[in-house]
């Protein structure tokens, strides 16, 4: 029996070792799929990430299927039921690396796309793919520098997709329809080091420390919203000492991170962090690092017509819901678009032996095709 063509494209896809930043070809296969729909192509290479805009349309609306063609390592290959670069089927699931993060989801761009234009030539607005190499690497020459060229020729998203497994037990059961901020410290308390029989003669910074930081797990940042869970803080790593049990550290590394909702902003974390750090009288160096915005899309065309669809192909309605990590639609959304995030369910992206059930990706496809019928 012959794979159909959404799962024949998958395989494609897995078959290529393209671990982050390379693309090994697979954007390639896209772009010869989507000239003979007579999409606009442009590759964008910056420095080590291939990047591709593909555009089909002139007018507004235009509605953007997101997604990378990167993937994490493999790892140990022999803890693997089958090699991981080789796309296999098992009792109904399509194995492989990147198989649900996320080459089965650019198959059912690809597919559902084919269809609707099959059948809608003429449709209203544009239809683009905007895919990277760059999204489970350091992120800072994909999507991003994507969305700043775009922004800079002032060509405007309305809507997208972005293709991440968003969902949890069944395909659909769950649409991502925003997603926290993110933003890390690293701070380095600072002390005398010494003997520790001498401690009159040191100044351990890990004792004076420790009371900031409980302090700092222990406060309520605030109690999220109606999409939002409340704001966590999580210590991360720690860090400190020479290694022998008879020296006081003189420093004391601390990295945490917070994941926090609309009900803050960056800001307000670092004005309060600042606060109880001197408030507790310490000596220290604090860098942060911010990874994004929280974003939240709420009901209009984009997440009516997701939600829409979803009902027809599953007959059940999807939970919407704002947890997990952070993904590219961060960069999307903060030009002002619509985004939501669907797409297989993601018990095991990144793990070995990860896999998507097939019939899975073939709801997914109609539901992409189902919204641009409703979208578009």
């Amino acid at each position: 029996m012959s794979d159909s063509p959404v799962i024949a494209l998958a395989k494609d896809f897995i078959g290529r070792i393209s671990v982050t930043p390379e693309d090994a070809g697979c954007q390639d296969v896209m772009i010869a799929r989507l000239e003979k729909l007579g999409f606009k192509i442009e590759t964008m290479v910056f420095e080590d990430t291939t990047n591709l805009w593909a555009r089909r349309g002139t007018e507004a609306p235009l509605l953007v299927f997101a997604g990378h063609t990167d993937v994490v390592p493999a790892g140990s290959s022999d803890k693997w039921h089958t090699p991981p670069f080789e796309p296999t089927i098992i009792d109904g699931y399509l194995h492989g690396r990147g198989a649900a993060d996320m080459k089965g989801s650019l198959a059912c761009f690809i597919v559902a796309i084919e269809r609707f234009l099959a059948e809608n030539p003429e449709h209203n607005g544009s239809i683009a793919l905007l895919i990277t190499s760059d999204e489970e690497g350091p992120f800072i020459n994909g999507t991003t520098r994507v969305i700043d060229t775009l922004e800079a020729r002032n060509e405007k998203i309305d809507m997208c997709i972005v293709g991440e497994p968003s969902s949890t037990h069944a395909v659909g059961d769950v649409v991502k329809n925003g997603r926290r901020g993110s933003i890390t410290g690293d701070v380095t308390l600072k002390g005398v080091q010494g003997h520790v029989a001498y401690p009159h003669l040191a100044d351990n910074p890990v004792h004076r420390a420790m009371p900031a930081l409980a302090e700092l797990a222990a406060t309520t940042w605030d109690n999220g919203n109606d999409y939002f869970p409340p704001t966590s803080f999580q210590i991360a790593n720690l860090h400190a000492g020479t290694g022998a049990s008879n020296v006081i550290p003189g420093e004391f590394h601390v990295q945490f991170n917070f994941r926090f909702s609309t009900e803050l902003t960056a800001d307000d974390i670092k004005r309060k962090v600042h606060s109880v750090l001197d408030a507790h009288g310490l000596d220290y160096d604090l860098k942060w690092t911010f990874s994004g915005h929280p974003f939240l899309t709420d009901h209009g065309t984009l997440l009516d017509a997701v939600v829409a669809a979803i009902e027809e192909v599953n007959h059940s309605k999807p939970e919407l819901l704002t947890t997990g990590g952070t993904s590219d639609g961060r960069f999307i959304a903060r030009t002002g678009a619509q985004v939501v995030e669907l797409g297989p369910v993601n018990a095991t992206i990144h793990k070995v032996n990860e896999c998507v059930k097939v019939a899975d990706l073939e709801k997914l496809t109609d539901m992409y095709q189902k919204v641009l019928e409703k979208a578009l």
